[in-house]
């Protein structure tokens, strides 16, 4: 995008939040054009030299720094000379108010999850409420703003009387506490449509057409018009999307690869080599590799060395394969913003959560370029982009499945034998979803294998064995999630089948856990 483009749209500058680019996707979907700059960018520096807004709004992310401690990312004075609205989200808003003389202090309890904030005054994004109108936000904060300068005036509340929201006297400076860019915020688009909209005066001429566009064009300049370039396909939906992406840009000269590792789920391979070959035809490779990714992942309980030794090992099989074909000099694959977030900081001071086979996970040796055209997106966002692909719905719309397979779903040691438990357990928790016609009601749903042994009675025999946790949540981009409410009927049915039919498993429970405070996956 030009430079005029984002004088017409709204900065985000990242603070180190886990869902700073969440914020510009919003913006996207309300088709204003967004982009998201580290909160130290020397373009910034620049532009405050300059006296020149970069942007129509400019957004302060959250993050996990308090405002007094060391070596915290500082808020720019500059900002509020600028003539341009501000918002502040979390840390962002904190920034807000300590920069403008107030008091910012760390409470003996954060607040995390959904919370209940009352509307005081409904001005700037919270203006299209009525005053005394109760909200259900998203909170996710440990310090809170004190005390309030003469220059700041409260918007919203909680119920405990702890600001929830701010805004200046007479300027378009405002502050939530709360995050109103996650899905679990209760009207979090409209805030964000007044604040872009009413506040700054945007237009909405931003299409995800032109993602898609710029998308393919980047992929046809990077690699030019001899080099081939390889794609790891898992037969989810990123990879699958990136392999279509990949294909309507260079054609033929794109080899997809499918390794088989062992990790994979109920009959998996074959039935993603039988949905693939029968639309794409192209070139697909089947890696049989379950001995070697086994025999690696042997005695390693750690979840990161799990991460680390099955992307270290995927690279290597993409590196022979790649011998065989004239020019392989690139490496395609289906990294999200999720993954991207979780394991490395996108360039602010964000904490790294796990590592992600494809990211954090990548050996420091590569001898590939890398293609990552869904880096900037969340499930959802690739989800449209494959239906614009014409890729089918069995595809499009399932279940998220991690690049280390069931590895991940494995807590402790990683044998043949527990792999089939879990393996068998997922099976039957996913067709049973499908048969009661609740496959859709979940965002994702799997079985885990725990590290634990129970008490159990079968046949008036005691028996100690393992136990499976099942997991599904609701969600829209993997950033935020809650637990699926399924039928309680439902849950003691699935819990039955996998008691009777997999040896080993006598007690089966449900994770009920939101995201935050927990991850989807368990590892």
């Amino acid at each position: 995008m030009s430079a005029s483009e984002l004088a017409s749209g709204i900065l985000v500058l990242d603070y180190g939040s886990q869902y700073t680019l969440l914020i510009a996707r919003r913006l996207r979907e309300l088709g204003v054009y967004s982009e998201v700059w580290p909160w130290d960018d020397p373009r910034l520096e620049e532009a405050l030299e300059d006296g020149e807004a970069p942007a129509n709004g400019i957004i302060l992310s959250g993050g996990p720094a308090s405002v007094d401690s060391e070596d915290a990312p500082s808020f720019h004075d500059g900002l509020l000379d600028l003539d341009v609205p501000i918002l502040g989200i979390c840390y962002g808003m904190q920034l807000l108010v300590d920069a403008l003389g107030g008091q910012v202090e760390g409470g003996d309890e954060g607040e995390y999850g959904r919370t209940p904030v009352r509307v005081t005054q409904p001005r700037g994004p919270l203006q299209a409420f009525e005053a005394d109108e109760q909200l259900d936000v998203w909170m996710s904060h440990g310090d809170s703003a004190d005390t309030l300068p003469d220059n700041l005036v409260p918007l919203a509340e909680t119920l405990n009387g702890v600001l929830a929201a701010v805004a200046h006297r007479d300027r378009p400076v405002f502050g939530l506490q709360f995050h109103p860019e996650v899905t679990h915020t209760e009207d979090g688009n409209q805030i964000l449509t007044s604040f872009a909209f009413e506040v700054c005066g945007c237009g909405d001429e931003w299409q995800m057409e032109d993602f898609l566009n710029r998308s393919i064009e980047r992929i046809r300049d990077a690699v030019g018009d001899d080099e081939q370039v390889i794609c790891g396909l898992s037969g989810g939906v990123d990879s699958s999307v990136v392999a279509a992406m990949v294909h309507r840009a260079i054609g033929d000269r794109l080899t997809c690869v499918l390794v088989d590792h062992g990790l994979l789920r109920h009959r998996e391979a074959k039935t993603v080599r039988t949905v693939f070959e029968d639309h794409f035809g192209v070139d697909l490779r089947v890696i049989e590799a379950q001995e070697e990714f086994v025999s690696a992942l042997e005695g390693v309980e750690d979840p990161e060395r799990k991460r680390k030794i099955i992307g270290e090992k995927f690279v290597r099989i993409f590196e022979r394969v790649a011998k065989d074909i004239p020019n392989a000099s690139w490496l395609a694959q289906g990294t999200l913003y999720p993954d991207v977030i979780e394991s490395t900081s996108t360039g602010g001071p964000s904490e790294t959560i796990k590592s992600h086979h494809n990211v954090g996970g990548l050996p420091e040796r590569l001898e590939f370029g890398l293609i990552e055209p869904l880096r900037e997106l969340f499930k959802d966002e690739v989800r449209a982009l494959g239906r614009t692909l014409g890729l089918p719905s069995n595809m499009v719309d399932r279940h998220p499945f991690p690049g280390p397979g069931l590895a991940v779903r494995i807590l402790g040691d990683v044998t043949e034998q527990r792999l089939e438990t879990v393996r068998q357990a997922d099976h039957i928790f996913i067709e049973s979803l499908r048969e009661e016609d609740l496959y859709g009601a979940a965002w994702q749903a799997f079985a885990v294998l725990l590290p634990v042994r129970t008490v159990g009675v079968m046949g008036d025999s005691r028996t100690y064995d393992q136990v499976i946790a099942l997991r599904a949540v609701t969600s829209r981009d993997g950033m935020t999630a809650d637990r699926a409410h399924l039928p309680m009927d439902f849950l003691g049915m699935v819990s039955d089948r996998i008691i009777n039919r997999v040896d080993g498993i006598n007690r089966v429970v449900y994770d009920v856990s939101s995201k935050p405070p927990a991850t989807i996956e368990w590892e």
